[in-house]
């Protein structure tokens, strides 16, 4: 056991020591571990900060650190043995921090401590603390009896499993399509790129011609580019009916994650999932969750239908008055033309000026002259593929804040999407600052036939979105563990990754990276302005989708029964926000990770994205009007949102960078509505 690399995750973690055996072994350990000092903390009698919300706070660190970094491996690197492993001992983890809140006497030292004349007199990040604890306790069923108690915690195993299935239900369903093409003249539309990313796919598994996925680069490239309707209505059909029949049907699994969610709200007394989970985020409930998407909702919907009314009318002009009514296949290719003819603008042209090596380096600068951090790397540190790289980020004093590495490729044995995983929690402790770790994930367009990987404008803000959550990590000057880095209010941990991909729109930030790959030429500026331009167009359909998602989020968390045909329902809400009708056996809820892929994740939260939008338009109104690289406004958001995780109210945090609430009308501005 002694030689586990699980046991004693080090800052340089030995990924390419970690096994599928180790899993069991060291996982079953450091519960016990965690089970004697949770024992040892509700028995003592010590009653100062340290000794009750100080150990509390780092109860469960060891185990944390450990089943962090396996879920990470099991999500980038899986295998069957491995997921076998990660299903063996998740229950177990996710009984164990259910059953935190419900152990008595846990709450007796908690209540007890805070009723202490020490308690009374504590201030800032530790009152904070002190009064989440108490909060958190009794929303996680501190307060319930014995038969309560026991019931939450089998709900929340139940979750846990079931969330986990749904992912993998996702990944082995968009794994399992592929669309092999051998006639050229069936790849009419496509560009170079997408043509030679589709051979090089075929060539992989040792086939001819061209293979065709359902990963985020191929897909995308099929839908916008691909004449052939057909075959754009075949991969749009797999891909919008993903996980929504035997084997890997999430149906039955919705069905019950909703079922347990709405019974464990009520057993804590509130009146569905959305109020439980909205409580504690700055939309307060889901009546005031709902509001704001239906606000924007109606500030959008006439310039949605102008919209659609205009890319149809683009299609009678190309294919004359007989031309077929717009199907869901079809939006994205037409609307892609109808972009070029009214901007003379190509997505496409744009690559040439994005390698990723170049784009990830001026990133770097942009946070060197903004946050006056210094991002380098470093070779020879072991990870679980060669592809990936390792950087370390240093204050200008010359500490490490941290470390992070990045992956960037798509791979089969991968999830799809980008994410950023916090995977150590560092900051400020008794014996000096510990450097935080983190790992920031894409599947972006790989590298083809001797060029470097070239990037999508859409891919350049992908990574720039995620590098904003992995800062607001990595710059975190917290004490409290829980309460540091991106463990904020959910409708508030978008606001530093939104903020960041305006800098991929600005002249000076775009300066920095955006250059060609052969001859090293700037971006042009007629192709700038043509993007600029093109940077409104159709963003009322755009928004319209995303709160179509938000609604019904908040529909199924609020008014959810036994009985209700979800596919027909979901279908029936999200119609009135598409362009083209859906067909019957529309299946999107089935792959809907962000709300069945994790026991909370964005359930009841999806709003998040447009809220926290509205505070990133607002908040970089600042940096527009001092200089978007002014080094004191990028020092002021460092100090006031990204060194300061949940240590204050977040709507005071904002307050505390901008001198005022947030105003909605810079987020329509920016859209052009």
């Amino acid at each position: 056991m002694h030689d586990n690399p699980l046991l004693q995750i080090e800052f340089r973690v030995p990924f390419d020591r970690i096994r599928a055996e180790h899993v069991e072994p060291a996982i079953r350990e450091l519960l016990t571990r965690a089970e004697e000092r949770k024992a040892a903390l509700a028995q003592s009698s010590e009653a100062t900060f340290e000794a009750v919300l100080g150990r509390l706070d780092t109860l469960t660190e060891a185990l944390d650190d450990a089943f962090g970094i396996v879920r990470h491996l099991e999500s980038v690197a899986t295998s069957a043995e491995l997921r076998t492993a990660y299903h063996a001992v998740e229950p177990a983890v996710s009984a164990f921090h259910a059953a935190i809140p419900l152990d008595e006497g846990l709450w007796r030292r908690i209540k007890e401590y805070a009723a202490t004349a020490e308690a009374a007199r504590l201030e800032g990040v530790r009152r904070r603390f002190l009064k989440k604890t108490l909060d958190d306790f009794r929303r996680h069923g501190a307060e319930l009896g014995p038969a309560g108690k026991a019931r939450l915690q089998e709900i929340e195993v139940e979750l846990g499993r079931l969330t986990t299935r749904f992912s993998e239900n996702v990944l082995d369903s968009t794994n399992a399509f592929e669309l092999r093409i051998t006639d050229p003249a069936q790849l009419s539309g496509l560009p170079p790129s997408a043509r030679e990313m589709a051979r090089r796919d075929a060539a992989a598994k040792g086939l001819d011609g061209w293979r065709f996925t359902l990963q985020a680069p191929s897909y995308t490239a099929v839908m916008t580019y691909l004449d052939d309707a057909a075959l754009r209505e075949r991969v749009w059909r797999a891909y919008h009916t993903r996980a929504a029949r035997a084997p890997y049907d999430n149906l039955p699994l919705i069905e019950r994650i909703l079922q347990l969610r709405q019974e464990k709200a009520r057993l804590l007394g509130y009146r569905h999932f959305a109020d439980y989970v909205l409580e504690d985020r700055m939309a307060g409930s889901a009546e005031r969750a709902y509001e704001f998407l239906l606000e924007l909702k109606r500030k959008t919907e006439t310039h949605f239908h102008r919209e659609t009314e205009e890319l149809r009318a683009f299609r009678r002009q190309l294919e004359g008055s007989g031309a077929p009514p717009l199907a869901p296949w079809d939006v994205a290719y037409y609307a892609e033309k109808q972009r070029k003819a009214l901007y003379d603008f190509d997505e496409e042209a744009l690559r040439p000026y994005f390698p990723l090596d170049r784009v990830v380096t001026g990133m770097f600068e942009i946070a060197a002259r903004l946050f006056g951090v210094r991002i380098e790397q470093r070779r020879g540190v072991p990870s679980w593929d060669p592809e990936t790289r390792y950087y370390e980020v240093y204050d200008e004093s010359g500490e490490l804040l941290g470390g992070f590495h990045a992956d960037w490729r798509p791979r089969e044995n991968k999830r799809g999407g980008a994410w950023m995983d916090a995977l150590l929690t560092g900051g400020p402790r008794p014996d000096g600052f510990r450097p935080h770790l983190a790992v920031i994930c894409g599947n972006l367009t790989p590298p083809v036939d001797g060029k470097p990987a070239l990037l999508t404008h859409r891919e350049v803000e992908t990574i720039f979105h995620e590098f904003g959550h992995l800062l607001h990590h990595c710059l975190s000057r917290v004490e409290i563990r829980s309460l540091a880095g991106t463990n904020v209010a959910w409708d508030f941990v978008e606001l530093p990754s939104q903020i960041m991909e305006n800098w991929c729109w600005e002249r000076e930030g775009l300066d920095l990276f955006a250059r060609h790959w052969q001859t090293g030429e700037p971006l042009p500026q007629d192709l700038f302005e043509k993007m600029k331009r093109a940077r409104t167009f159709r963003a009322a359909s755009a928004q319209m989708r995303q709160l179509g998602f938000g609604l019904l989020d908040l529909g199924l968390h609020t008014q959810w029964e036994p009985g209700l045909d979800l596919l027909s329902w979901s279908r029936g809400l999200l119609e009135e926000f598409a362009p083209a009708p859906l067909p019957e056996d529309y299946a999107m809820i089935a792959s809907f990770t962000h709300l069945f892929g994790n026991p909370v994740g964005y359930a009841a939260g999806y709003y998040s994205y447009k809220w926290a939008e509205v505070l990133d338009a607002d908040a970089f109104s600042r940096f527009r009007e001092r200089g978007v690289l002014n080094p004191e406004v990028g020092r002021a958001f460092r100090d006031s949102i990204l060194a300061r995780g949940d240590s204050e109210d977040p709507a005071a945090l904002f307050r505390s960078f901008m001198g005022r609430d947030p105003d909605p009308a810079a987020l329509l501005a920016r859209l052009g509505l």
